[in-house]
């Protein structure tokens, strides 16, 4: 699903951040998904997960395509998932969804990449996190020609290193089928933390 990342893959993909997060519901993509609510420590007592089923790149790409209908500038989306569990292809579908320029690769090389709007839209901002030391000032340093808060900003490799950016961010969470096998199902968590994703259910729906 994904171009190969020149960094060692995570094992797995962590659960949200502060909290282990109850078994949310599972639906196919495209379908309505259920919400639960998942306790987080620190200044935002609660989160919103939301849990859907892709069984092929194209669906990813299409969730991507889905969840930037509801993107604004400032978002932050952090995505976490192994190497190859479809990271880029869904920021593919993000940046169909949101209509900007150029073509949505692995910022593997340059750190981040941005791209910016064909139809007077957010641009989208594309990190790879994983050689980042983490936090506002190394984004800032990236000598960005974009404003952070007129964007959409999506990272990869992000948990540990970006929360600052916002109070207010959603987490993807990709999970594959570990070992050689072929299978593209993928299990794909939505945590939406802070009052911004309180209706994430609902504007998934």
């Amino acid at each position: 699903m994904e171009a190969p990342h020149n960094s060692p893959a995570a094992e797995t993909a962590p659960q949200a951040t502060g909290a282990t997060a109850p078994e949310p519901a599972t639906t196919t993509a495209g379908a309505a998904p259920e919400a639960v609510a998942v306790p987080e420590a620190g200044p935002v007592p609660e989160a919103v997960a939301v849990t859907l089923t892709v069984t092929s790149p194209e669906q990813m790409q299409d969730l991507g395509r889905r969840l930037a209908r509801v993107l604004a500038p400032g978002d932050l989306v952090m995505l976490t998932g192994e190497l190859g569990a479809g990271k880029t292809t869904l920021t593919r579908g993000l940046g169909e969804g949101l209509g900007v320029r150029g073509a949505v690769t692995s910022p593997t090389f340059v750190i981040a990449r941005v791209h910016p709007s064909l139809v007077e839209g957010p641009a989208l901002v594309h990190v790879d996190a994983y050689r980042l030391g983490g936090g506002l000032d190394e984004m800032e340093d990236l000598d960005l020609d974009v404003s952070l808060p007129e964007s959409v900003v999506v990272v990869e490799w992000g948990d540990g290193k970006v929360e600052e950016l916002s109070e207010d961010r959603l987490r993807v969470l990709i999970d594959r089928a570990t070992g050689d096998t072929d299978d593209e199902r993928r299990e794909v968590t939505l945590v939406g933390i802070g009052a911004r994703w309180a209706g994430l259910r609902e504007e998934l729906a």
